[in-house]
This record gives C-alpha cells, structure tokens and sequence, in this order.
C-alpha cells in the first residue's frame, strides 16, 4: 500500500503513556480478557471470576459488561476518561493509521454526500496497555474496538505486531483493514444500525444476541471492503494488499480462533464470523465498492 506522502488526519488522540487516573491493572498485568479465547472460545469464567469483576467494577465505576466481553463494539455504559490527549507522535505506525483513518473520511464523506448525508469523522484513540472510554475501561487485550457512546475508535498500535506474530497476518494492508473494520462499525453507528442492535439484544438470549452479533460484524467487513475498492481506484494498492487483508479476515475468524486456543469450536459463541464469512463479505464490498451490497440481515450470511 502506497500510503506515504499522502493526506493524514487530525482526528487522532495520542494517549499512550498517560495515566488512567488509579486503575489497579498495570500495563503488563492486571485483568486481561485474551484475543481468540474467554467468551470467544466458549471456555466462559468462574463464580469466582465473575464475582472479581463485579468487585472491581463497583470500584472503578464502570459498567461490568465491558469487562466481560471479548469483542470490538463497546457495550453501553459509562467511564471516566481522565487520560490527557496530545498530539499525536511522528513515527511511521502513527504516520501510518492517521493516513489510513484520512483514506476513510474521504471515502465516507464521498458516499455520504453522494445520499444526501453528511458523514461525521470520528476521532481515533490510540492508546498503550489500557485505556478508558466512554463504555468502561478496556485493556490492550480487547484488541481494536469502537465506542459508540463517545463515537471514537481505539487502537493500541502494538496489536499490529500480534497480528503479524500471533495471527500470521503480517502486511499495512491487513492493519489497515482492522481501522477500516472499526470505521465500518462508525458507519453503523451513524445510520442507526449499532443503536437498534443494542436496543434488540436486551430482549435476546445469549445465542440470539451472539447470532446478530456475526451480522453486525460482518457488515463492518463489508464496508471495510467498500473503503477498500476506493483505495484501490484511488491507484495505491500495491501487488499482494488485496490478499493480506483477506488473510487477516481469515485468521480472526471465530471458528479459527477457538480452534487456535482450544482445538475446537462452539458455533452458538460465535460472534463475528467464521474465516470463510468475513473473507467473503470484506470481498463482496471490496468487488462492488457498494454499500448497498453490505446487507447481512436479510437472509443468510
């Protein structure tokens, strides 16, 4: 991906290294709910794991749900952000996602315009080790999310090199599918989609909720695959991007994940998709580069 020397956004927070204002967890320990395991996995926690973070819920102020879920939407709740924000370093990773997040801004205000719509841009948070936002407190082992009370996207740039090391899927264009991917829920957000999913999922059960759950994400995959196909008109794609980023969608798929941390899968946890299902729905954005194309809650995915 041919992304240097191009536009890069001041939609960013840098908020590495600064303090999360008395939280217990350090930067390398603390409560980590593991990419690819806990509820992911169906492996679930004990009363008494239950019962810690409901303790250190109460202390901290925050809504207990975040603590106990594995994925990258924050569930409703509240926390109080008392990290400092500053501008934003200089190196090539934050070079890199500011660029990236700039590619999406011209794309969703491209669509948006084009339906009558104006986008609104959201901010990307990035952060080292924790972090706390406006659904609750989140460690570097939550991986990549977006909150949709505060409208912002979190990252902790050192998950690119687990994506590299842990995951096998190495390349810019695979990292710049995991921004496009949390964008994407951004997008939801904005047409009303992730608020009547948080609406319906209090009347469901677990498995219901995990069910709609896989549509959501994969239509996050779907328009991170829009964006792509602009980025790829635009004449910066570069040989191999295409695969890098199916290759990622690939290697965070549910049933590959639970198979990589326990050896087996359960289906009823799944809750963004099965490899085969994120490959395809990122490929279908990315061949018709339409959004109309990403509808995953009509029929079967």
């Amino acid at each position: 991906m041919e992304w240097k020397g191009r536009r890069q956004s001041d939609n960013v927070e840098d908020r590495r290294g600064a303090s999360t204002g008395g939280s217990p967890f350090g930067r390398g320990g603390g409560f980590r709910i593991p990419i690819g395991g806990g509820r992911r996995g169906g492996g679930g926690l004990s009363i008494g794991g239950i019962i810690l973070i409901l303790i250190i819920s109460w202390v901290l102020g925050i809504n207990p749900l975040t603590l106990l879920s594995g994925g990258d939407i924050g569930l409703d709740g509240s926390g109080t952000q008392q990290e400092t924000s500053r501008a934003p370093a200089n190196d090539d990773t934050t070079a890199f996602v500011r660029t990236v997040l700039a590619e999406t801004e011209d794309t969703w205000n491209g669509i948006f315009q084009a339906n009558g719509q104006t986008y609104q841009e959201p901010n990307l948070v990035l952060f080292s080790g924790q972090v706390n936002s406006a659904c609750g407190f989140a460690s570097s082992a939550t991986g990549p999310f977006y909150c949709p009370n505060d409208r912002k996207v979190y990252l902790d740039t050192e998950f690119f090199g687990e994506l590299e090391q842990r995951f096998d899927a190495a390349g810019d264009f695979a990292e710049a599918y995991v921004v496009a991917h949390e964008v994407g829920h951004h997008v939801q957000n904005l047409l009303g989609i992730l608020p009547r999913f948080n609406q319906a999922r209090q009347r469901m059960s677990e498995t219901e909720a995990n069910q709609m759950s896989v549509r959501v994400e994969l239509q996050a995959d779907c328009f991170a695959g829009v964006w792509g196909k602009f980025t790829e008109q635009k004449g910066i794609l570069e040989r191999g991007d295409l695969e890098e980023a199916l290759n990622a969608a690939q290697q965070i798929g549910d049933d590959t994940l639970q198979k990589r941390s326990q050896g087996y899968v359960v289906p009823e946890s799944f809750n963004h998709g099965t490899s085969e299902q994120r490959m395809r729905w990122f490929k279908r954005g990315f061949d018709t580069g339409d959004m109309k194309t990403c509808d995953t809650f009509s029929g079967e995915v």
